[in-house]
């Protein structure tokens, strides 16, 4: 079982999307331990504008973990990210601009027209 650590603070809206991403990404069993970094001036000072963060068992941290590719990456580089359930989400989070140049290279160029 894989131990993780989320710095937290009370009503972080950022915190609970990081972990609801977070239970459906993680492949395997995990253990997540919540700290609460407002009963602590140095956690405060340390993570008080990153939250949530989120620290492996090696104790390598990952900011921004509420943004779903962030998540799944940090997840497969740690070889604990569910594949099948990334597949199924991460067409929802390729930027705009890739769905776009995406789009470009399937259709066929406009022809030119001349005015004469």
């Amino acid at each position: 079982m894989r131990h993780l650590t989320l710095y937290t603070t009370l009503g972080c809206h950022l915190c609970e999307r990081l972990e609801a991403m977070l239970s459906v990404l993680h492949d395997g069993k995990y253990r997540l331990e919540k700290v609460e970094i407002s009963e602590d001036e140095a956690l405060m000072a340390r993570y008080g504008v990153r939250i949530p963060v989120l620290v492996d068992e090696a104790g390598d941290e990952l900011d921004m973990g509420f943004e779903p590719p962030r998540l799944a990456a940090w997840l497969s580089e740690r070889h604990c990210l569910d594949e099948a359930a990334w597949q199924r989400l991460g067409a929802q989070f390729v930027p705009q601009e890739a769905q776009d140049e995406s789009k470009r290279s399937t259709q066929r160029p406009a022809e030119r027209r001349y005015l004469g």
